[in-house]
């Protein structure tokens, strides 16, 4: 293994695909296994005992919704898991995830969310493509509509968010992991507002593919660690930060999250709606570029 962990960000153009790879997969996607991983760890990281989780769920879910315990009381882990199709975004996932920020937004209990993999070795990858090509075409457009105002409101839920990028983000999937406050790892019209107009428009003309520590110096992440023996690195630093947030006032945090959100809040929705009316123009570069980066990724 790497004595650092080597992160991966392809951009292309618009629609493009910006890739977040870490060099370990995280863990399997059947939910005993990723909680018996993570108790061990918690065994060793901190004295205080491993952590519990109130929350039941399903292994099969394409949404699993993890309420912590304990002294982790007040962190929420929103779990993608859809193995069969690496994380891509369906219609079911955005209904559930929808549920699942509003949920969210209404409960002053939550103080911190963490959105990650339960999938080995990939964030999400994107639309659903297979399920898109059995849609009429009467239906893409509302379902396009549904994904862009769910990965709104995950940018605007009131509490601290941080995306923890154990695998390949691509798509849809990084613009979740850009929605949030806070990334660790190791799209896109909200790339711009994350790194600067000239340096994106740099990254998606040439297709540039960064390392995890470069990401980092172009505050594209906030952390790049080094990955560990289960893969799961990205997760348990994104752990330790929604941690240091518990301490601090819940109403201080949302008021200030809300003030800098305000500050520096772009019209996002004339660039989205754009994209909407053009669709087309940039949907045979879409599938191009995913389908070179998924072949790429389990090589």
């Amino acid at each position: 293994m790497a004595a650092l962990v080597k992160c991966r960000v392809l951009f292309q153009t618009v629609r493009c695909q910006t890739r977040i790879i870490s060099g370990v997969c995280r863990s399997d996607s059947v939910l005993q296994t990723f909680l018996t991983e993570r108790a061990h760890c918690a065994r060793h990281a901190f004295s205080g005992g491993v952590r519990q989780h109130s929350s039941g769920v399903q292994a099969g879910d394409d949404l699993i919704v993890r309420h912590l315990d304990g002294e982790d009381s007040g962190i929420v882990v929103l779990g993608i898991n859809r193995p069969e199709s690496k994380n891509a975004i369906s219609k079911n996932l955005v209904m559930m995830m929808s549920e699942a920020v509003e949920s969210l937004k209404k409960n002053n209990k939550v103080r911190t969310v963490i959105l990650c993999s339960m999938v080995p070795g990939i964030f999400c990858a994107g639309a659903d493509l297979k399920e898109r090509a059995k849609m009429h075409q009467s239906e893409v457009g509302p379902f396009v509509t549904k994904a862009r105002t769910l990965i709104t409101e995950l940018g605007t839920l009131p509490m601290p968010t941080i995306a923890a990028l154990d695998g390949a983000a691509l798509g849809g999937g990084l613009e979740m992991a850009l929605a949030c406050d806070i990334r660790v790892a190791g799209g896109t019209q909200r790339l711009p507002r994350t790194v600067g107009v000239s340096v994106a428009k740099e990254l998606i003309f040439a297709a540039r593919v960064l390392s995890g520590e470069e990401a980092k110096t172009l505050g594209l992440v906030n952390h790049a660690v080094e990955q560990n023996p289960s893969g799961d690195a990205a997760y348990l630093r994104a752990l330790d930060l929604a941690r240091e947030f518990i301490p601090q006032g819940p109403i201080a945090m949302r008021m200030a999250k809300l003030a800098i959100d305000q500050g520096i809040e772009v019209r996002l929705h004339i660039v989205l709606t754009y994209l909407v009316k053009n669709k087309e123009l940039f949907s045979s570069w879409f599938v191009r570029v995913r389908q070179s980066v998924l072949a790429s990724s389990t090589k």
